[in-house]
């Protein structure tokens, strides 16, 4: 997708930069006098935002120093991003952190490649860069930051080298197509899937990552977390779907066989019992899969595209309703079989673990399957509602 950089539409303010700030008193005032300083050397106008949640004197510093200091509503990384983008007028908006990570002596390197038309958004890349000692963690520099890239690279088919750096620029035309709405920090992640997705020119530029004055308010393993989360549940399929339906096969087929080859008490008992926990398994995989998917068309994180965004429907989950009652019915007879076998051998000893485990299978899948169809049509409610 090629975007014309539009400098006529916002000619009084060519660049915005918007800093995310919680207590950081100690460096508001170094972040705002670089990127002041590149403001007057290369003759830009702009503007500086400070989107403050702090406690301390962050915003009075960030006021006299001739920044717009605004207040979100709702605390949270992406929750203040999304606030400045409200307010900011440039033409290219540019996001940072205001610890002084980051060296806001290198604005004019990063919006370049924008101002030349020669992309829609450009990355400063740590990973590519220099990572100054005692900077980043070593969780973060060698496990964490490049296993989040590769799992979002792997899963949206990108190239990116940091999807974690908090220093980017991106043309106001091209902001306003991404679909944002996290609030927290996923919203770095959130920001890349959709450049991709909207096919956006992203470049990225080596850069220096200095370290902080003050500790990090990051939460390794949460934070982390979030990040995976919100991958998987844009893309559900690779990660649970897929899995399941190989479980759900394998455990079948093995069912089956092991059925048909008799003797299962004297000789297969463990491996029937496994391939019903697989079956099981799979088919809560599946149906969890699924309904991530619907949660994620719902709130509007995701489109209703792919395969299974297609396939779930009211019409679908009629269908889907019919399996359930079918699973349930089967369990239920199965298991007054076994009650009736009991009943006959007077309460006594019985050898009727194959019945039995193919009853919890039946009644526990159609559960499963029940359970998450009306999770998944309760979210399809407004979707049927607005379409009526």
């Amino acid at each position: 997708m090629t975007i014309t950089f539009h400098n006529q539409l916002h000619n009084t303010c060519e660049v915005s930069v918007i800093l995310p700030a919680l207590n950081e008193e100690e460096t508001i005032a170094i972040c705002i006098a670089k990127i002041k300083e590149v403001f007057k050397r290369y003759e830009i106008s702009g503007e500086i935002l400070v989107v403050d949640s702090s406690t301390d004197n962050t915003p009075v510093i960030a006021e006299k120093m001739g920044a717009t200091v605004i207040h979100p509503r709702l605390r949270g990384y992406g929750n203040a991003y999304l606030a400045g983008f409200k307010e900011a007028e440039g033409d290219i908006i540019v996001i940072g952190d205001a610890d002084n990570t980051y060296d806001f002596l290198d604005l004019y390197t990063l919006i370049t490649p924008i101002r030349n038309n020669e992309a829609d958004m450009v990355i400063g890349s740590r990973l590519k860069g220099t990572i100054l000692p005692g900077s980043m963690p070593r969780l973060h520099q060698y496990i964490g930051n490049p296993l989040l890239t590769f799992l979002l690279n792997t899963t949206f088919h990108t190239t990116y080298t940091d999807t974690h750096s908090g220093f980017r620029a991106i043309q106001r035309d091209a902001l306003f197509l991404l679909s944002l709405h996290t609030g927290g920090m996923e919203f770095a992640s959130e920001m890349m899937i959709e450049a991709a997705r909207k096919k956006l020119r992203v470049t990225e530029i080596p850069i220096t990552y200095y370290p902080r004055k003050t500790p990090s308010k990051l939460h390794s393993f949460a934070d982390g977390w979030r990040h995976i989360r919100f991958i998987v549940l844009l893309r559900p399929l690779p990660y649970l779907l897929i899995p399941g339906i190989l479980f759900v096969l394998f455990g079948a087929l093995m069912m089956i066989s092991l059925l048909f080859s008799g003797n299962i008490e004297d000789y297969s008992l463990h491996s029937f019992i496994l391939a019903g926990l697989l079956l099981t398994g799979g088919v809560q995989c599946v149906m969890t899969g699924m309904a991530m998917k619907m949660y994620a068309i719902s709130q509007g994180y995701d489109t209703r595209c792919g395969v299974i965004g297609r396939l779930i429907d009211y019409h679908s989950l009629e269908f889907l309703l019919l399996i359930s009652c079918i699973f349930i019915v089967v369990g239920f007879v199965s298991g007054f079989t076994v009650i009736f076998q009991w009943f006959n051998a007077e309460f006594g000893t019985l050898n009727e673990v194959t019945t039995a485990v193919i009853s919890m299978c039946g009644i526990v899948i159609g559960l499963q399957i029940l359970f998450s169809t009306i999770l998944i049509s309760m979210m399809l409610l407004k979707e049927d509602i607005t379409r009526n």
